[in-house]
């Protein structure tokens, strides 16, 4: 049987392959965002690159409105028939009437409001009631485009001011087509869609690979293992592809992403790990206090039935079986090591209790009985060692005196058992215990608020470093 590591791939495998994809994301993403940004910057487009509008207008829908734009054909041909005429001739009283007549339509029917720029025809309005000096529009231009008051103020200084601050300003207006659901033309998707087909099927190989290398997945498992590519799918919502085309970037090494994915975790640890902290441990306590308050906690050791069945795989008492060769350890071998370092402590501590008695330390001043002291005192303590050790090598070995100590024990479990299932003697352990339980939770909090979690991020971060080097 062929095992699923055999179809792993190596990391760097098809690396190239994976830095084209991802550089075709980054520009779909840029051309994205261009798209985001093309109505609010269409003005700056236009202004500076007019070439881009003339290509992007099409795509979102976009043409010139046809009252703005023949408006703006009447008055180049007033300034065509001002020099061939002169501004007393009747074809240009005409051509003035038209505009008077076309300007206070454009106030009344507002053809900016389809390109929501209302507030640029007030603006213009504006611009026009400064310059004649009037307090209604309507009037303004009606005075404006009269050849009285272009043969008073000069018809070159006039129509130069109206090319330079009005007419820019009337250019970038535009009507925008609607289609039959009631929204703007889009066809934005047009331009996406080879992209959107590239990254579907890049998509499903990726995702054949996954379940290739790991059968136990199902199609649906595997698919979200990659969960963020299907936002390079999605024909809404089209700005969060900076999510898959960030992390492709990260991982075919053409950026990387660790120190700012680093600090990103950080801060959001840093945030939430206090509060989480606090109330993960706040909650713990509470527990505890509640089990004591209903007395589950004295039900637990007290009542033995009424504890959960206890699973035991090899019917063997682990803590006794544990307690009992630690026992048998510390007197058959390690006691006999430490025995002689055992008899000086003993030694160092009845001579210390002898010195304390005046009859002791009268006998040192007395010639030939001065070395009796440390000679009782080394026997004395050899005595000890020896008979304490051979008691306890009895109590393991003598059945007899082990069921003594057996029964003693049991006997005085019994005894401390019955003591404490007394309310009175209960009432106060748990009090006791609950008042216990709310100091650690105050130190707690308090301890989390003085320190924070930035000296155990520190902590955590200098073992990582330790670890990867």
């Amino acid at each position: 049987m062929i095992s699923s590591a055999t179809f792993k791939p190596s990391p760097r495998r098809f690396l190239w392959l994976k830095q084209i994809i991802a550089i075709i994301a980054l520009v779909n993403l840029l051309l994205v965002f261009f798209d985001l940004s093309y109505i609010p910057w269409r003005d700056f487009y236009l202004h500076n690159f007019p070439e881009i509008t003339q290509f992007y207008d099409p795509i979102k829908g976009i043409e010139p409105h046809r009252d703005t734009e023949y408006f703006l054909k009447k008055v180049d041909e007033l300034e065509v028939l001002v020099e061939q005429k002169n501004l007393q001739s009747p074809e240009v009283e005409t051509a003035l009437a038209e505009l008077r007549l076309l300007s206070n339509q454009i106030i009344e029917d507002n053809p900016f409001a389809i390109a929501n720029k209302s507030g640029l025809l007030e603006y213009i309005k504006n611009q026009i009631r400064d310059r004649i000096v009037k307090n209604s529009a309507h009037e303004a231009f009606n005075h404006f485009w009269n050849s009285a008051y272009f043969s008073q103020v000069g018809w070159e200084s006039e129509i130069g001011f109206f090319n330079t601050s009005i007419r820019p300003l009337i250019e970038t207006n535009y009507y925008r087509h609607i289609n039959i659901n009631s929204k703007f033309v889009d066809n934005f998707w047009k331009l996406d869609l080879p992209f959107i087909i590239l990254f579907a099927i890049d998509y499903l190989v990726r995702t054949f690979s996954i379940s290739r290398r790991d059968p136990n997945l199902t199609w649906l498992e595997a698919m979200l293992r990659r969960w963020y590519d299907l936002f390079l799918i999605l024909p809404f919502s089209r700005w969060l592809r900076v999510i898959p085309v960030l992390i492709r970037l990260n991982q075919s090494e053409l950026i990387d992403l660790k120190p700012f994915k680093a600090q990103i975790n950080r801060d959001f640890v840093t945030n939430f790990a206090q509060e989480m902290t606090e109330v993960v441990g706040v909650r713990m306590i509470d527990g505890m206090q509640n089990s004591i308050n209903r007395g589950d906690v004295a039900n637990w050791v007290f009542n033995p039935e009424s504890r959960r069945p206890y699973i035991d795989i090899n019917n063997t008492n682990e803590i006794r079986a544990i307690a009992s060769r630690l026992i048998y350890l510390s007197v058959y071998d390690v006691l006999p090591k430490v025995q002689l370092e055992a008899e000086a402590l003993l030694q160092y501590i009845i001579k210390n209790t002898l010195n304390q008695s005046p009859v002791f330390r009268q006998l040192q001043n007395i010639p030939g009985v001065n070395k009796l002291p440390n000679q009782l005192t080394e026997n004395l303590a050899k005595d000890i060692s020896q008979t304490s050790y051979k008691t306890l090598k009895t109590v393991i070995e003598d059945p007899e005196m082990a069921e003594l100590v057996s029964q003693l024990t049991t006997n005085f479990m019994k005894s401390l058992e019955e003591e404490l299932q007394k309310k009175h003697n209960l009432q106060e352990i748990e009090n006791l215990l609950i008042d216990m339980l709310e100091e650690i939770k105050i130190n707690y909090i308090k301890d989390i608020e003085l320190e924070g979690v930035e000296k155990t991020l520190d902590e955590s971060s200098q073992l990582r470093q330790i670890i990867q080097q």
